[in-house]
């Protein structure tokens, strides 16, 4: 059973255009954050830092992604914000406090809101400018 599961994941990945990789990286450091704040309170240490490795390897991720000179202060903006949840996670880990967790979780789902749209936005004119000139 597993195996199907860990297939399916496998081509969703390989056939998801960069929008939704983008996206699928935002649910993944989302849900090792919520994950991480939830071991802290279960004051499961393994868990813990398990998950804010993960969250820290999907936001490494993200931030080795950036494009500067295509990104411009976007970029530089996004990769600040990298920057903190970088560091709020190392000192969640190190002090077992989920309090600086939560402003992770703040800021990772405001950006994965925000991508969302923009790519809503991006597909909706696409779709016009194809049936303008169709």
């Amino acid at each position: 059973m597993s195996y199907g599961l860990g297939a399916y994941k496998k081509t969703s990945i390989h056939t998801a255009s960069k929008e939704q990789i983008l996206l699928m990286l935002y649910q993944a450091a989302i849900k090792s954050c919520k994950k991480a704040i939830e071991a802290i309170g279960e004051k499961n240490i393994p868990a813990k830092g398990e998950h804010i490795g993960k969250l820290q390897d999907i936001v490494i991720e993200l931030n080795n992604s950036l494009d500067f000179e295509v990104g411009g202060d976007i970029a530089k903006e996004l990769s600040s914000l990298y920057d903190f949840i970088l560091f709020s996670s190392t000192q969640a880990n190190i002090k077992i406090d989920a309090e600086p967790l939560e402003g992770c979780l703040n800021v990772l789902t405001t950006l994965y809101e925000g991508w969302g749209e923009a790519i809503k936005t991006l597909r909706k004119e696409n779709a016009q400018k194809e049936q303008q000139g169709a």
